[in-house]
C-alpha cells in the first residue's frame, strides 16, 4: 500500500504598479494570483513553502505586462473549480487585450446568455486575476462593476491597457 504524495503549494510575492501579487503554483503550475486585500484571496498557509525560484517565467511576463510589453501570457495554469467557472475562466481568456466585455456578452460565449449573474460569481472566484483577465468583464451599461481587487485596480489594469494596444496600434 502506498500514501499519496501531498503536494506542495509555493509562494512568492512580486511587485507591481497596482500593489504586491502573491503568487502560488503547484507542480510547476501557476494556481494563484492575489492582490492585496483581494475579495476571494486564500490566506497564506503554514504549510505553504516561500520560494522565488519557480516563479521566474511568471514574474518575468508579469513585468513585461506592466511595462507595456506584453499582450499575452504563456505560463502553465492549474485553475481548480466547477466546470462552470472553469468555462467561465476559459471565456476570459477570450476576451481580447485592451478590449471589455459584459457578463451578458460572457454569458452568451459560455453557452447561457440567462446566466449573467452565475458567470458574475464565477469571475469574482477566479483564482489567477490578470492572467486571467477578469478585470476586463464590465457591466452592459459600460460601468466598472465588481472587482475582487476594488475598482481602482481595475479601472488601472484597462486604461493601462488601452494605452498599450494604442500604442502598438500606432507603430
Amino acid at each position: 500500500m502506498t500514501a499519496a504524495l501531498a503536494t506542495v503549494t509555493l509562494t512568492t510575492t512580486v511587485d507591481s504598479p497596482i500593489g504586491p501579487l502573491t503568487l502560488t503554483s503547484q507542480d510547476g503550475c501557476l494556481t494563484g494570483l492575489h492582490m492585496t486585500g483581494e475579495a476571494h484571496s486564500p490566506r497564506h498557509r503554514a504549510d505553504w513553502v516561500e520560494d522565488r525560484g519557480p516563479f521566474g517565467l511568471v514574474a518575468a511576463q508579469l513585468a513585461a505586462y506592466f511595462a507595456g510589453e506584453l499582450t499575452e501570457f504563456d505560463v502553465p495554469l492549474h485553475m481548480v473549480g466547477t466546470d462552470f467557472q472553469r468555462r467561465v475562466w476559459q471565456g476570459l481568456c477570450q476576451i481580447p487585450f485592451g478590449e471589455t466585455w459584459s457578463y451578458v456578452e460572457l454569458a452568451g460565449k459560455v453557452g447561457n446568455i440567462k446566466a449573467c449573474r452565475a458567470v458574475g460569481l464565477a469571475n469574482g472566484r477566479n483564482p489567477i486575476s490578470i492572467i486571467v483577465p477578469c478585470h476586463r468583464v464590465i457591466g452592459a451599461d459600460g460601468t466598472l462593476t465588481g472587482y475582487g481587487g476594488g475598482l481602482d485596480r481595475k479601472a488601472w489594469l484597462l486604461g493601462h491597457e488601452r494605452r498599450v494596444r494604442a500604442n502598438l496600434t500606432a507603430r
